[in-house]
């Protein structure tokens, strides 16, 4: 009863702030507040407020919501200490490689060879400084992109 009484008293009190604002000549800002005051209204009628109210004060709800919390809790925990592991349980049954999108794009599409050939080398007449271990890096770098999929 007084769950009614409260939200009928902040949907007048939400159209009163409504009209003032249409009487200042912002009918967009007073149609959306006289909107959002009738949705306390709307409940009251639908008696979503009554099964609400009857919900707060129900020692049987709040179990519910406890065993809901525990829930949570016990989903929350797994997957922290999944991750903490490094995901060990979702490799191990080989559901990573069917969850890529494109398996068959991480296979390289070029061998080693034309790469070494098709770089243009410096000579000592050029100036530019001759990377000695880019070959290396490049592997570096390669070994990594494999280790990831890509």
């Amino acid at each position: 009863m007084i769950a009614e009484t409260v939200c009928s008293a902040v949907s007048a009190a939400g159209l009163g702030i409504a009209v003032v604002t249409a009487y200042r000549k912002r009918f967009l800002a007073a149609a959306r507040l006289a909107a959002y005051s009738l949705v306390p209204v709307g409940l009251v009628m639908t008696g979503v407020v009554g099964w609400l109210a009857d919900t707060a004060l129900s020692p049987t709800a709040w179990a519910g919501f406890g065993v809901l919390g525990a829930a949570w809790l016990l989903f929350a925990g797994t997957r922290a200490v999944e991750r903490r592991r490094g995901g060990a349980g979702r490799k191990a049954t080989g559901r990573a490689e069917r969850d890529t999108v494109a398996p068959a794009a991480s296979a390289p599409s070029l061998g080693e060879a034309p790469r070494a050939a098709a770089r243009p080398t410096a000579g000592p007449g050029t100036g530019a400084p001759r990377a000695t271990g880019s070959a290396e890096d490049f592997n570096d770098v390669e070994a990594i992109l494999k280790k990831h999929g890509i």
